[in-house]
């Protein structure tokens, strides 16, 4: 079993334990804090073996194969790198970063050192993304033409490291990346963005408003949010159909998929599976070198690139070409 490590007791961690429980093939064995004392009841809580008071620590910790980088989004670069010098295989929530200069040396160390890195999009390891795909490429809805997406819920707690600048917090990184993401996995990597962004009372995005050209026509736009009620859904509208994924980020709070053409409507149900264990067995075959990883350098890039062009174009005013 692939033995992995908690870099921090975030609560995203529950669901990687989850997923962990749910496989023979990846075991949690560790879990870091900065607080030892709050190491230990988590790890007591969770029935973890062993507890270190410090990130360093753990990443020293001989009986550690790889870490879950679960940190805010400012700090995944720092230590997937501290991770990765120490022999560490690295699962780092998305997004990775939002500057491609990062990740294009994160994985430059990564394929030196033989290590396995890969960005935590959870979703496209649900075998509804998949079908979505077979969908729309199959033709099911004609020639692509646009691409509509939402990712939206209400957070009022300025304390919260989504709101913090210097954490790289904003609804663009947080829930806007599976905007992008999804965009990107249907119609390939963005030639063009254009942008608008509401700024909160901390200095971050509450609200992010973005559209995506892309080649053949295809135009994608999303809608991202802090500041609108719960709300999530990925729709591809081709020349002769439309396809919508009720659930596309979250399949968990339930959803099928509806194929529209002709005035008829056929519901695809989309059955219960949990993503966080697909995703920990993917990484767990690629670091035994027996399947690729799903997300690797040019997901983690073409991510990067997107959202450094999004920021740019609503800063600036323009559009922006990639």
């Amino acid at each position: 079993m692939l033995r992995l490590g908690l870099l921090s007791t975030a609560r995203i961690n529950h669901a990687i334990l989850g997923g962990a429980a749910e496989s023979d093939l990846v075991e949690v064995v560790a879990v870091a804090s900065r607080d030892a004392a709050r190491a230990r009841e988590y790890a007591r809580e969770h029935g973890i073996a062993r507890a270190h008071g410090s990130y360093d620590d753990l990443l020293a910790d001989p009986d550690v194969d790889a870490v879950y980088i679960p940190l805010p989004n400012r700090l995944h670069h720092e230590w997937t790198q501290r991770a990765l010098a120490a022999g560490k295989h690295v699962l780092c929530e998305k997004p990775y970063s939002r500057h491609p200069a990062e990740v294009e040396e994160a994985f430059d160390v990564a394929e030196r050192s033989g290590l396995v890195l890969m960005e935590a999009f959870m979703y496209r390891h649900h075998p509804q993304m998949r079908r979505v795909v077979e969908i729309v490429s199959g033709g099911a809805v004609g020639r692509l033409r646009a691409i509509r997406a939402v990712f939206t819920f209400r957070l009022d707690d300025a304390a919260n490291v989504r709101l913090q600048p210097e954490l790289d917090g904003g609804a663009l990184m947080d829930v806007g990346c599976y905007c992008v993401s999804g965009a990107r996995l249907l119609a390939g990597e963005p030639i063009r963005v254009q942008a608008e962004q509401v700024t909160g009372e901390t200095g971050v995005d509450v609200a992010f408003h973005g559209t995506l050209r892309f080649a053949d026509d295809v135009v994608a736009e999303f809608h991202a949010s802090f500041v609108a009620p719960r709300a999530q859904e990925l729709e591809a509208i081709g020349e002769e159909g439309s396809l919508v994924v009720e659930a596309p980020w979250r399949a968990d709070w339930g959803g099928d998929l509806l194929l529209r053409r002709n005035d008829e409507v056929e519901r695809m149900e989309v059955r219960p599976v949990n993503p966080f264990m697909l995703e920990l067995e993917n990484f767990a075959a690629a670091v035994e070198g027996r399947a690729e990883p799903l997300l690797g350098r040019e997901d983690a890039r073409g991510q990067a690139r997107t959202i450094d062009a999004l920021y740019r174009a609503a800063a600036e005013g323009r559009a922006v070409e990639l």
